[in-house]
């Protein structure tokens, strides 16, 4: 049987308002940079990925230690693209009702009587901002799971639904861990990208230092809009994938596997939990995103390579064989890359 190449996958995007919105879309995108760059230095592959997994309708955990502008990011896009933001900051006190929202007796001023009114939370929002979502106990991180999964929650009985887009960015400090809740694996499976935010090179924490303690402020533009971003989010389910590059994405994910017949050696010794089902859609997915922001209507094995660390890095569990030797996941996704090659049919 032939090997099948992308240009032999027939195009879903090919009608003129499908191509137009295509190149809406890679207008939105170099509008939201361009604007972030008003108010953020550097980061750009931060921003890329927040960008992927917001196209894609995905969820992010964002890993970095403070005062390095995660709340500002995430505020400044809502801004840009006008969707209502919310922020909870996650305590040890926290809880379920405080993300949710609860039930309050309200008497009516005609009639005398009493009923109950569910007050919503701040995870009615767009764009929600877990900050440090480590730091409050399993009940009520679990509170985020429903929310993330099905975009509606439960109170008293009664499910209502999260307006869309929807799009949960949870941010841990990888310091000060003493009093911390780790996300189980379940919850952290829900996450699309694991974002590593990191310090500055000098020049760009200059810039930000001149920037911060001058009295000129950027006001952002809002050039887009939640239409705009559901729309977005259509299209890219639109994008064909080769069977080949799927294939490809599978066996990457299935080779983060221990004990499998083809996983290689270093990951039976340094892994003790490998990546499951949601790794494959989501290189996929945003794999998809990246081909349409780049100029192409198909993915190639580049783009499944390029988002392999932000999908993986949060799926793996390394054993204290690694702990021992000082490997971490990123080291084990560098050698899966190489150990897992794309097959060279010119994709």
């Amino acid at each position: 049987m032939p090997e099948t190449k992308v240009s032999e996958v027939k195009p879903l995007v090919d009608t003129e308002d499908e191509i137009a919105l295509v190149d809406r879309m890679k207008a939105g995108r170099e509008k939201i940079v361009r604007e972030l760059k008003k108010v953020i230095v550097g980061q750009d592959e931060v921003i890329q990925e927040v960008l992927i997994a917001l196209f894609a309708g995905g969820h992010s955990l964002i890993t970095g230690v403070p005062g390095l502008a995660k709340t500002l990011l995430i505020k400044t896009i809502a801004d840009i693209t006008q969707l209502s933001f919310g922020r909870i900051q996650f305590t040890p006190d926290l809880m379920p009702a405080d993300v949710i929202g609860t039930e309050v007796v309200e008497e009516d001023a005609l009639t005398g009587r009493r009923h109950l009114k569910f007050v919503k939370g701040p995870i009615f929002a767009n764009i929600l901002l877990a900050d440090e979502i480590n730091r409050t106990p399993p009940k009520t991180q679990s509170a985020l799971l429903e929310a993330m999964e099905e975009q509606q929650v439960t109170a008293g009985g009664v499910t209502y639904k999260l307006d869309a887009p929807f799009f949960v960015l949870a941010t841990q400090n990888p310091i000060e861990l003493e009093g911390t809740y780790p996300l189980p694996e379940a919850q952290l499976d829900r996450f699309m990208f694991k974002i590593l935010i990191d310090y500055l090179p000098e020049d760009d924490e200059i810039a930000v230092v001149d920037t911060t303690t001058g009295v000129a402020s950027m006001i952002v533009a809002p050039l887009l809009t939640s239409q705009d971003i559901l729309d977005f989010q259509h299209i890219v389910r639109q994008v064909p994938v080769a069977e080949e590059v799927t294939r490809f994405a599978v066996r990457l994910v299935a080779a983060s596997r221990p004990g499998n017949s083809s996983t290689p050696d270093f990951i039976n010794k340094w892994v003790s939990w490998g990546a499951g089902l949601r790794a494959s859609q989501f290189l996929v997915l945003g794999g998809k995103v990246r081909a349409l922001l780049n100029g192409r209507f198909h993915v190639s094995y580049e783009d499944i390579r390029a988002l392999a660390h932000p999908v993986l890095r949060h799926r793996l569990i390394v054993n204290f064989h690694a702990h021992a030797e000082r490997i971490d996941t990123t080291q084990v996704i560098d050698r899966l890359l190489e150990a897992v090659p794309s097959p060279s049919s010119g994709l």
